[in-house]
């Protein structure tokens, strides 16, 4: 199971990422699952708005790297995360890696509690955080995007608000969604999907642009010397070859 079934409270639907054994990675099976939850979102009118959350205490530790989704699949997927004419909000209460990340940026809204961490562990798999520039690098603080890019480190929920990552950091996530949701009822769904239209023009252009060319980037590097040695040592629990 990708995904718990979907719940539905006043026009808000919430989608749960429900794969405990891999910490909700980015599987072919759970990116087709949300892919497919998001298209019914989309078709019914009593939804207004939907919620991106999950189980246990990861939001998603990015790509699965024993059976990962094809890169062009997750590209479409962020897309319509970011085309769909009602707000996807993002609650985060847990961990988040590298390609989750990417969720996050297609996201319109996202609130993180203070359990939650971030990490671009890409380049110390001999990687890169590829194709999740495409919703990440126009949210991002340009000199946070070097830094965590470049270093991998984790950083918390506080930072990645400062950073543009998150909407909102929140001491009680469910709190803090309140109001938002609240909003987000408020809005007419017309209103709702032109405004939706208004602050995502930048993301899209750039998956217009970027997209066929960070996928082919995406690709040569997993299936480079480094990457297979950086892959193998995460799953072996061990340094890698480069480590100095």
């Amino acid at each position: 199971m990708t995904l718990a079934a979907p719940t539905h409270d006043r026009g808000v639907t919430m989608l749960t990422l429900d794969s405990p054994a891999n910490r909700n990675a980015l599987s072919a099976g759970l990116v087709s699952g949300l892919a497919d939850a998001l298209d019914a979102c989309a078709a019914d009118d009593t939804v207004r708005a939907v919620v991106l959350t999950h189980t246990g205490n990861t939001f998603c530790a990015g790509a699965d790297l024993k059976a990962p989704a094809d890169p062009r699949a997750f590209v479409a997927l962020m897309r319509r995360i970011v085309t769909l004419p009602k707000p996807v909000v993002a609650r985060v209460t847990g961990h988040v890696r590298a390609g989750g990340l990417g969720l996050l940026g297609a996201c319109d809204i996202s609130v993180a509690g203070p359990d939650s961490s971030f990490a671009l562990t890409e380049s110390r798999l001999g990687l890169a955080p590829a194709v999740i520039s495409l919703p990440l690098l126009p949210r991002l603080d340009p000199r946070a995007a070097s830094r965590y890019y470049l270093t991998g480190e984790r950083f918390d929920a506080a930072e990645a608000a400062r950073a543009g990552l998150v909407t909102l950091a929140a001491e009680d996530v469910d709190k803090a969604l309140v109001p938002v949701l609240d909003g987000l009822r408020r809005a007419s769904p017309q209103g709702l999907a032109a405004s939706k239209e208004l602050v995502t023009v930048t993301v899209l252009k750039t998956f217009d642009q970027y997209a066929e060319d960070l996928i082919a980037r995406s690709a040569a590097l997993f299936a480079s010397d480094e990457a297979r040695e950086g892959m193998a040592a995460f799953l072996e629990r061990r340094d890698p070859a480069w480590l100095l």
